[in-house]
């Protein structure tokens, strides 16, 4: 069974309809009861009983009547069974003794709690993150789950667990986990680094297709997932942030070091070319170890004046 439109029929016009029938009934009625009171006989009593069959029916009738908001739809039920559902927004007529299930189709979003997990290296992190949803089949949200907006909250925070184990925190070089250090033959030589969670993009894009995959079955469409916090568990958040800044050092100095080679391999090949200098090897190391120290150092060089030679 599927979702199906629900039998209707314009409510104004039924309502006017069985307005009539049922106040003619009701005066038909009235006035058989009288006459079949003043002696009318049996035809005055089967026309009583016949208004009030009509008045009856009519108010039977008029339950079939059901107002459908914008941006939401009802589920009707015929006795348990599925007969339909009306998703446009207006005053309908439809079977009569049904109970009408209202299901928003509006764009909702909530926010997960902060949970706790490990990371892909194994630290542990706080993370939550943000979905946008709506209803796009209401008879699977009906009666495919039982509540689906816990089901999406149960999902969703399932979803962000599981993304937070299948990647680190920092992408880092030096954040390798371990059980892959101590397998290289396992991870693969060619595989590529993890995604950080702190890569926005491409993480929000892969929690909002694992959560359409893993909410299809209750008729919700996942519009966005995001992260909206993340951060290192308090208990390692001091020690996370030593490592950090101790590797923005290395990148730095590595990249000092890297332009200052550079640098002294320049000045050598012009002293060489343009013939200022004869450098032999000593002399030539000499000068390199003076050039890097200037140029590597995290201080101001003090001159020094020179007044012998290298070899007195």
């Amino acid at each position: 069974m599927s979702l199906r439109p629900a039998f209707r029929l314009n409510g104004f016009l039924m309502l006017l309809v069985l307005l009539v029938v049922g106040t003619a009934g009701l005066i038909g009625g009235v006035a058989a009861s009288s006459a079949a009171g003043s002696g009318g006989g049996a035809g005055a009593a089967i026309g009583a009983v016949a208004g009030y069959v009509i008045l009856a029916v009519a108010v039977i009738l008029l339950t079939g009547l059901t107002t459908v908001g914008p941006n939401e739809a009802k589920v009707l039920q015929f006795f348990g069974r599925y007969v339909g559902s009306v998703a446009d927004a207006g005053l309908f007529w439809a079977l009569p003794l049904t109970t009408k299930r209202r299901i928003s189709l509006r764009v909702r979003n909530f926010e997960t709690q902060k949970l706790k997990v490990n990371d892909f290296d194994g630290n542990p992190v706080e993370i939550a993150a943000v979905v946008v949803y709506r209803v796009v089949d209401s008879f699977k949200s009906a009666f495919a789950v039982d509540d689906y907006e816990e089901y999406v909250q149960t999902q969703s925070e399932a979803a962000v667990r599981h993304l937070a184990t299948v990647h680190p925190y920092d992408a880092a070089p030096d954040a390798v986990p371990a059980a892959v250090a101590a397998a290289p033959a396992l991870a693969g030589a060619g595989d590529p680094a993890p995604t950080s969670l702190r890569n926005g993009a491409e993480v929000a894009e892969e929690l909002t297709a694992e959560l359409r995959e893993r909410t299809a079955l209750a008729g919700i469409e996942i519009l966005e997932a995001r992260i909206t916090h993340l951060a290192y568990a308090p208990e390692i958040a001091q020690s996370m942030l030593v490592r950090q800044q101790a590797a923005q050092v290395v990148a730095a100095r590595s990249r000092i070091v890297e332009g200052a080679v550079g640098m002294v391999g320049m000045a050598l090949q012009r002293l060489t070319e343009e013939g200022m200098v004869d450098l032999d090897e000593e002399r030539r190391a000499s000068m390199v170890s003076n050039l890097l120290v200037v140029l590597c150092g995290d201080r101001s060089a003090q001159p020094v004046v020179n007044t012998g030679t290298l070899y007195s």
